[in-house]
């Protein structure tokens, strides 16, 4: 095959259900060429309170669906399926590029940070998993890492109350004993949390705020680029939506987090 069709084929981007549609946006706007399948299993989210192996059996199923479509590069955009079943994808994935949220924000944390003193929100499993922690002390073992679990976040998120003042509450508190740590930079360990990041810069102005959204969709232009799989061809992309279920609410939410319209939703369940 040459190098030109490889590159056309697209990218292939994944969570446990909505919320990696805030890295797909990011995707869309870093890297307008490429054309991305997307695959949301919200027929099981979530997955943050199963266990470690039936995290790796689903995420299995979802990246043999998404080799099955030709994609020519893998992104993670799921906290929860980074910090357990990464090693799983780079395994199935062999020489194709695999980008995740954890490695890009943990790397853009420590390139903001000032003082290496780093506060992480996330779900219950991802802080569980330490995987943000060891993921900046394999690069600076002596960064102070703080993580904070916010369970309260998601439903808010999806309930769109991105600025009522149950949520402006709940973030307030969540973020008090970050804050009594002396952080300089926060990174956003959700991929529903890019949403809160207005909110959370009213409660915390002086701290960097690290979305994990922008900082995958830059670290995968860089892995394009240095492995010359950026797409050349100039045509509009092809954005194509795969879910293991159709929720009632699921166009609302979807559109909320991708910033525009959802079309091309197919229903494709797996397992």
């Amino acid at each position: 095959m040459s190098s030109s069709a490889l590159a056309q084929r697209p990218i292939g981007v994944f969570d446990s259900g909505v919320g990696g549609l805030t890295v797909v946006r990011a995707l869309m706007e870093r890297l307008p060429n490429e054309n991305i399948v997307y695959f949301g299993d919200t027929a099981r989210v979530p997955y943050g309170v199963k266990s470690r192996s039936t995290i790796e059996t689903f995420t299995a199923q979802i990246v043999e669906f998404l080799m099955q479509n030709e994609v020519k590069a893998l992104v993670i955009a799921c906290n929860t399926i980074a910090a357990v079943a990464g090693q799983r994808v780079r395994q199935m994935a062999g020489a194709m590029p695999v980008l995740d949220v954890i490695a890009a924000g943990a790397e853009a944390a420590l390139a903001t940070s000032r003082n290496h003193h780093i506060g992480i929100i996330a779900t219950s499993t991802t802080v569980n998993s330490n995987a943000y922690a060891r993921a900046i002390h394999a690069h600076n073992p002596q960064a102070r890492v703080q993580s904070q679990a916010c369970p309260l976040l998601v439903p808010l998120v999806e309930e769109g109350w991105l600025d009522h003042e149950v949520t402006r509450l709940t973030v307030r508190e969540y973020l008090k004993p970050l804050l009594a740590e002396d952080i300089d930079t926060l990174v956003l360990g959700c991929t529903h949390y890019p949403l809160l990041k207005p909110l959370v810069k009213q409660e915390a102005p002086r701290l960097q705020l690290v979305d994990s959204a922008t900082t995958t969709a830059e670290a995968a232009a860089q892995a394009l680029a240095a492995a010359g799989l950026l797409n050349p061809d100039p045509a509009p992309a092809d954005y194509r939506f795969y879910v293991s279920d159709i929720p009632l609410r699921f166009q609302t939410i979807g559109e909320r987090f991708l910033g525009r319209s959802l079309e091309q939703i197919e229903m494709m369940r797996l397992g």
